[in-house]
């Protein structure tokens, strides 16, 4: 930690004193961290949160009372900008907890390991976390504390026409970024749209599943050969890389799984560039809040074709780092919350109607 940086501020809320107790003594061995408050409950939690602040909120799903899940709305509330990360044994009997959470604004999720295992890989692992989404020495993170100064950001002009598909990229806080992107755009607005998220294999039904209900559009894991259909959604498996190839003049899913710069799998850079490639001018290509630079070489081929690219604005993002690379690289049309990108494509379709 550089020495100017001031510590990341935690809240733990769990029920079980054991966890306290553990939680405390680990995030305590750590310069990084500073240990605001422990409370058993989200009663407490909503209590302290009333007379002072924290950066993150490590969450327990399972609680007597009130569940974590449930408190999860009022806590970001009154946290007037904390994270919360998820750590449950919830997170991992099912991965719908998971998701469900990250979609109600959860920055990210780990589970929680059985007793006398939360030493090693988990401790690492847990502070990885804890730094990625809350005050990471690059600035990437954004939350209560101060930042560097914004960037000017310069941004390319945007097309006329109706849209032909829309490739969404996100990460850390990308569902709760979607989930306000989805629920935005009108019913009306009939594009394909491909989505790749970074999220584990085991996940990926699951929160298909959840994209079909928050969209209210048909949502399915892609599979190779599948056509890119009006009004329906394709999420990128996990185990690969979605992008699309053009067979006898017809739009279709490709899975791959090659090494990409960013070492990610599924990235949202293949999808980006072929998307580029099939639709051109026609294409959008959207980054939502995400660690990293997933994107940024899919974008720089969509500029290239002619394609417009939105990025999600840094007030709004839980990490900065994917849809900043892309705008500070000068390749955004627009940069913008998640609902108002939605008006945006909306605002296309009307206009080419």
């Amino acid at each position: 930690m550089a020495a100017d940086s001031k510590p990341i501020r935690l809240l733990i809320v769990d029920d079980s004193a054991v966890a306290r107790a553990v939680f405390t003594r680990m995030v305590g061995e750590r310069p990084e961290f500073e240990l605001a408050a422990t409370v058993p409950s989200a009663r407490a939690a909503l209590a302290f949160l009333a007379r002072d602040r924290v950066d993150i909120i490590i969450l327990d799903i399972e609680m007597p009372g009130q569940d974590g899940l449930s408190a999860m709305p009022a806590l970001i509330a009154a946290s007037r900008g904390a994270r919360v990360l998820i750590v449950s044994s919830s997170a991992e009997q099912g991965a719908a907890a998971s998701i469900q959470a990250m979609t109600l604004g959860a920055a990210d999720t780990l589970a929680k390991p059985g007793a006398g295992a939360f030493g090693g890989r988990f401790a690492e692992v847990l502070a990885e976390k804890l730094v990625r989404i809350g005050h990471a020495p690059d600035g990437e993170a954004s939350g209560a504390r101060p930042q560097e100064p914004m960037p000017q950001i310069r941004l390319r002009g945007m097309n006329e026409g109706r849209v032909a598909c829309v490739a969404i990229g996100a990460s850390t806080g990308g569902l709760h970024a979607l989930s306000d992107l989805l629920r935005a755009l009108p019913s009306a607005f009939g594009a394909p749209i491909l989505i790749t998220q970074h999220l584990p294999p085991s996940f990926m039904n699951i929160f298909a599943t959840q994209v079909q209900e928050m969209s209210g559009r048909p949502t399915s894991v892609a599979r190779a050969g599948m056509p890119l259909a009006r009004g329906r959604i394709l999420i990128a498996p996990g185990d690969g890389h979605l992008s699309v190839e053009v067979t006898g003049g017809m739009p279709r899913v490709r899975i791959t799984a090659e090494r990409v710069e960013s070492g990610c799998l599924p990235s949202v850079d293949p999808m980006l560039a072929s998307v580029a490639e099939a639709f051109g001018a026609t294409a959008v290509g959207i980054v939502l809040s995400g660690m990293g630079r997933d994107g940024l070489r899919g974008a720089e081929r969509m500029a290239h074709a002619g394609s417009d690219i939105f990025v999600q604005d840094r007030a709004s993002s839980v990490v900065w780092g994917m849809p900043g690379a892309v705008a500070q690289a000068g390749l955004a049309s627009a940069m913008l919350p998640p609902f108002q990108l939605a008006d945006l494509l909306a605002r296309r379709e009307r206009i080419a109607a």
